[in-house]
């Protein structure tokens, strides 16, 4: 395994210049691979760039890549790609984990505006947000602090949903519709997005956007105990073949309306989540459920103008009003509420000789309580503003890129009239060059300071999810992370790689510690500082075997390392993810693809205070996919076997690892129409 991983990333280092050497006619120009033409990379970017040209560890999925991934939770349907992974705590609460961060140093965004929920609070808690929903998902690996605060220090992931409709379309009628089922969890979803022109033309127009989609499921199977056999006792006949009280019921659905001209557009858009799901692994006598509801409210604008050294300004702004009830065998638990806003005002320069760039402001509010037996964290406020500018200077062959950012955040603690309050000054900077049109070779540096969270500060209590009784640290300081990552690239007809070295110092890395010390049979966690330093490698590479006409065959290798310590004395962290590697061939053609995928993932003996080894595990996947229409009509049908070997899989990043495998073998079929 080692072998594997360490001898495809050290080739992308070799064999990645070198083949920029022999980059294909067409430079400067995107390339689909058999595929869809790539959509420019707009997260982290005022000006919307190509993969090709993002400085940092970046990933796509368009709507054929996020039909082969669909899960149930946006943590599992990015997990596997390169630098990710989840914490998985069943189907119904998953978030993504990037290069081996978490919870509140992660930004989940849904066009821009963060998702307004609790799912940061605990691994347990569910992002209000589904896959079905979105168009496109854009990831940012590494410090992305600039544009979105100090709260993305670990990465963005950036759901784009098309709910306001921005572009008039070229039909006045048009939407997507898509109905799957997978027999592991007798698991039936479906959803469909409409877009109507209702008055206007070509040049201005006011557009409707409805969607509504649904996901219910059982409990899921797995291939043998649900405990592990670390756990099992001789004789344990603990759950067998499936996992208790894993099911999930999700629903909702979306109005937008916005009004697009030849200077700007504007519109809002109101939606619905309503989720119910199982908590399985639990401990208690009584199983747990959590019933989620959001509300939510957006607004878009946009308006080119030209005033100053600006040509246009852009406006977001959304509110979200999030409640979730934890029942503990249809009794009211522990209910969270958690309702707030958060607004961006982004100016963007127009090019001025070799100069662009944006500058802005970003305004978060946050009021969270807990009320009930689990209610960890008191009442809280949390206010943060921050000034951002970006710019980049462009000095043929190199691209200069440089940014600053000024936070101020306010945490209140209601209950017992404690106020803390932090100012941040964050900066990066970056120098990429093409040697040739099709290649990149980038260096990026990066400082960033980060707040406590309200978690971190104030709580104190039981809390069940992470089988802990833990306790905030009202002293606690700002984190400091240095981050410095290497970025090459390749994008050609034939090939294409991206490869990623990074390394980041943090200091006063925040994390909950072991006190020895125990209340109800729950360890004392107790938050406090050390620094830490988090390294590794991400590889993602595509070669073109065979191309014969419309017919092409597609050779893919990725892999990921990722390592993380605290220093003086080193210990290893806790839930970091094991290295894994990907071996794929892929064919497409112009009625059929069809992809068959090896993935093995690590051992993972590098082990924290009182946690337990995990074993790797390989396994298998295949998909089909067939267009029965070919270009002349947007219907697929999608047959996807994972897992196919019924392999036994643990998540080293979850709490529950030994107590919750993964699903077992899984047959998916789905059929998406577009009209």
């Amino acid at each position: 395994m080692k072998i594997i991983i360490h001898s495809a990333l050290a080739g992308a280092v070799i064999f990645l210049p070198t083949t920029a050497l022999y980059a294909d006619e067409q430079q400067g120009q995107p390339h689909d691979h058999g595929h869809v033409m790539e959509e420019l990379f707009v997260t982290g970017s005022p000006h919307g760039k190509t993969r090709l040209d993002v400085l940092q560890g970046s990933s796509q999925l368009g709507l054929d890549e996020l039909e082969q991934r669909m899960e149930a939770t946006i943590g599992e349907t990015l997990s596997g790609i390169p630098g990710i992974s989840s914490s998985f705590f069943g189907p119904g609460a998953s978030r993504p984990i990037i290069r081996g961060l978490g919870g509140d140093r992660i930004r989940i965004l849904i066009n821009g505006i963060g998702s307004i929920d609790a799912s940061s609070t605990s691994p347990d808690h569910s992002v209000a947000a589904d896959p079905l929903t979105a168009e496109r998902i854009e990831v940012l690996r590494g410090a992305s602090t600039l544009l979105y605060g100090s709260n993305a220090v670990g990465g963005v992931v950036n759901i784009i949903d098309g709910r306001i409709p921005s572009v008039i379309p070229d039909a006045p009628f048009s939407g997507r519709a898509r109905l799957g089922y997978g027999t592991s969890a007798y698991d039936i979803s479906g959803g469909m997005a409409i877009n109507a022109q209702l008055s206007g033309s070509s040049d201005r127009a006011l557009l409707l956007h409805l969607d509504g989609y649904f996901r219910k499921s059982s409990d899921y199977t797995i291939p043998g105990f649900a405990k592990s056999d670390r756990l099992r006792a001789p004789g344990d006949d603990g759950p067998y073949g499936t996992v208790e009280n894993s099911d999930l019921d999700n629903k909702g659905g979306a109005i937008g309306l916005s009004w697009v001209g030849e200077q700007g557009m504007f519109g809002l858009s109101y939606s619905l989540n309503d989720s119910n799901y199982g908590v399985p692994g639990s401990q208690e006598e009584e199983v747990v459920r959590i019933d989620l509801d959001q509300k939510r409210f957006d607004l878009k604008g946009n308006l080119t103008h030209d005033v100053l050294i600006f040509e246009e300004t852009r406006l977001r702004f959304g509110y979200g009003d999030y409640a979730h009830k934890e029942l503990e065998g249809g009794e009211i638990g522990t209910i969270f509420n958690n309702e707030g806003w958060e607004g961006r005002l982004e100016l963007i320069q127009r090019e001025i000789g070799n100069i662009h760039g944006s500058m802005g402001l970003q305004i978060r509010k946050r009021d969270f309580e807990a009320i009930g037996a689990e209610a960890f964290v008191p009442p809280t406020t949390t206010l943060q503003w921050g000034l951002f500018a970006v710019e980049e200077i462009s000095l043929d062959p190199v691209t200069l890129e440089f940014g600053a950012r000024l936070d101020h955040q306010t945490t209140e603690n209601k209950s017992l009239n404690q106020k803390r309050t932090f100012t941040n000054i964050s900066l990066s900077a970056g120098a990429a060059i093409h040697p040739t049109a099709n290649s990149l070779i980038g260096l990026s540096l990066g400082r960033t300071e980060r707040a406590p969270t309200a978690e971190e500060l104030f709580s104190n209590g039981p809390h069940l999810a992470t089988s802990a009784f833990e306790k905030g640290n009202v002293n606690l300081s700002k984190e400091t992370a240095t981050s410095l990552e290497l970025t090459l690239k390749q994008d050609s007809e034939r090939f294409s790689a991206s490869f990623n070295l990074y390394h980041t110092w943090f200091g006063g890395f925040i994390s909950e510690q072991f006190t020895g010390l125990q209340i109800e049979g729950l360890n004392i966690l107790e938050f406090g500082q050390r620094d830490a330093r988090f390294y590794g490698a991400e590889l993602d590479s595509s070669y073109l075997l065979i191309t014969e006409g419309e017919h092409d065959l597609w050779l893919k290798l990725s892999g990921d390392i990722v390592r993380a310590k605290f220093t003086g004395p080193e210990d290893f962290l806790p839930r970091i993810p094991a290295q894994s590697a990907t071996l794929a061939l892929d064919y497409q053609g112009p009625y059929l693809g069809a992809t068959a995928t090896v993935r093995r993932v690590a051992d993972q003996t590098r082990l924290a205070e009182n946690e337990t080894p995990t074993e790797g595990y390989t396994e298998l996947n295949l998909d089909i996919l067939w267009h029965p229409f070919g270009e002349a009509r947007d219907l697929t049908v999608h047959l996807q076997g994972k897992n196919l070997s019924n392999t036994e899989r643990r998540q080293h990043t979850s709490f529950l690892k030994d107590l919750l495998p993964m699903p077992g073998r899984n047959i998916k079929l789905s059929v998406t129409y577009g009209f």
